[in-house]
């Protein structure tokens, strides 16, 4: 699309309106508000209720494999970004993408909500990995189309949107929590009205508030390519459906394989995005110098997300199997421990924004400060064995969780900030627009590697589990913080 027509889509959304900023912001800030609000509540209580008995409104499924799906959900959340801003960019559009994404959301926590068998709950995964692949990444792509290149108040406007993501994530656990332990199906329904709710505000005030931004097909499908694929697109389906027909009745296509395949796939992904980024011949002699020094961050960023992520799992099922949660004559729900995240980023955001403006010129490097990231990861492992290996095998104090949690945020407000915005400066010009994809493959890197991982884990070789983990971590951080010199001159000027 020509400059000229992007101004125009810039121009014709009002400037003003929302704190200083566009009204658009408005739109966005509660679409994904209420986008948030329902994904988080709904993870809170999701392996809880894959796990607990039926007979206590579960699906009786062990606590291994519950793990081990609620981190193949996690990777398939991260992986379906990727064709979620593809079909946007050469198909709909970011604005149809974002309605799509959010009606296959609401629907997927719909069918959670209903009671039902194993094969609802699996439909609703698929709704939801899908809409949300086609949500998250175009909202975030319509924040940054309402303004113009030269705005100086687009950092400050993703900052205010970004307190709405966490805003949304710290009050629905919260909710669906408190509403779990009636039912898990009142909590996944509130999940329900929170997307509603987010769709409702979209359709409402988006022609009023977004003008033509996100409406755009940025390169869309020639005649000839759309043929070419609607060839490939009805060849793959018809491929998958004859070995679905083969597989699953010879017993071999199980929920096993699928994790299995999720696994090689969240790692091959990236590297294939790797060695095709590297080896292009449109790649220049400095990209690939930046290539090779953004693969150590990648696996720093991958490691480190592998530890956050677990507070959704491991650290979900330590909350509700090994914490005190009879607190002041009340229970404590095992879900509001997923608060904590967004709560400490919502407060030490600020901090660390002003310490690094205050550094100035003497902060950290970005491999340093991935190497700080994943220094507080690891600790924050190593702080969750203490209660182990000094308790006998007696619940715990909640104060425990509290410091680990706040732990790995120091490492998130140390890595993510900066994570993205080293890979927009690092990757090649020819990858520009897939940047965002291979940030978020990171995160689905590390689900994939969890769902191994968490296998791995019950109370008998906690101590081990957390203590290896989290020692690999600060390993991996001593190992990145001694290179970092190395991998800033690969960075060739990248600061």
């Amino acid at each position: 699309m020509s400059d000229f027509n992007k101004q125009k889509i810039v121009d014709s959304v009002p400037q003003k309106g929302f704190f200083g900023h566009p009204k658009g912001l408005f739109t966005l800030f509660f679409t994904e508000f209420w986008e948030r609000f329902s994904y988080y509540g709904m993870r809170a209580i999701l392996v809880f209720y894959m796990y607990y008995e039926i007979s206590d409104g579960g699906l009786g499924l062990s606590e291994e494999l519950a793990l081990s799906i609620m981190s193949i959900y996690g990777a398939l959340v991260y992986m379906s970004g990727v064709i979620g801003g593809w079909l946007a960019d050469r198909i709909f559009g970011t604005s149809k993408a974002i309605f799509y994404g959010g009606i296959l959301i609401m629907f997927g926590h719909i069918a959670l909500a209903v009671p039902g068998s194993l094969s609802m709950f699996f439909v609703s995964m698929v709704l939801i990995v899908i809409g949300t692949g086609l949500l998250k990444p175009n909202v975030s792509s319509v924040v940054g189309d309402m303004y113009a290149e030269g705005d100086d108040r687009r950092d400050a406007g993703f900052s205010i949107f970004y307190m709405g993501i966490n805003l949304g994530a710290f009050l629905s656990p919260l909710i669906t929590g408190e509403l779990a332990k009636e039912s898990f199906h009142l909590g996944f329904g509130v999940a329900a009205v929170g997307m509603f709710l987010g769709l409702l505000v979209f359709m409402l005030t988006k022609k009023k508030n977004l003008g033509l931004a996100g409406t755009y097909v940025a390169n869309p499908l020639s005649a000839a390519e759309k043929k070419k694929l609607t060839l490939i697109f009805g060849a793959g389906i018809i491929i998958i459906g004859a070995l679905l027909a083969f597989l699953i009745p010879n017993g071999l296509f199980t929920i096993e394989t699928v994790i299995n395949m999720v696994g090689i796939f969240g790692v091959a992904i990236p590297t294939i995005y790797f060695i095709v980024m590297y080896r292009s011949p449109k790649t220049t002699a400095v990209e690939r110098s930046r290539i090779i020094a953004y693969i150590p961050l990648f696996i720093a960023a991958s490691m480190f997300w592998a530890i956050q992520e677990q507070g959704s799992t491991i650290l979900a099922l330590y909350a509700d199997k090994r914490t005190q949660l009879e607190f002041a004559g009340m229970t404590i729900s095992p879900a509001w421990f997923q608060s904590l995240n967004p709560l400490f980023i919502i407060l030490l955001a600020p901090v660390f924004a002003w310490l690094w403006v205050r550094l100035g010129k003497y902060q950290p490097s970005v491999p340093k400060k991935f190497s700080l990231g994943l220094l507080f990861a690891g600790l924050s492992f190593l702080v969750i064995l203490i209660p182990g290996y000094f308790g006998g095998g007696e619940l715990v104090s909640p104060l425990w969780l509290v410091l680990s949690y706040f732990i790995v945020v120091l490492g998130e407000l140390c890595l993510s900030p900066v994570g993205l915005s080293a890979t927009t400066k690092l990757a090649p010009a020819a990858f520009s627009a897939q940047t965002m994809s291979i940030w978020f493959l990171a995160s689905a890197a590390a689900q994939a590697i969890n769902a191994q991982l968490v296998r791995f884990y019950n109370p008998e070789n906690e101590i081990m589990y957390f203590g290896t983990i989290g020692g690999a971590a600060i390993l991996l951080s001593i190992l990145l913080f001694i290179l970092s010199p190395k991998i800033q001159v690969l960075m060739k000027g990248v600061k």
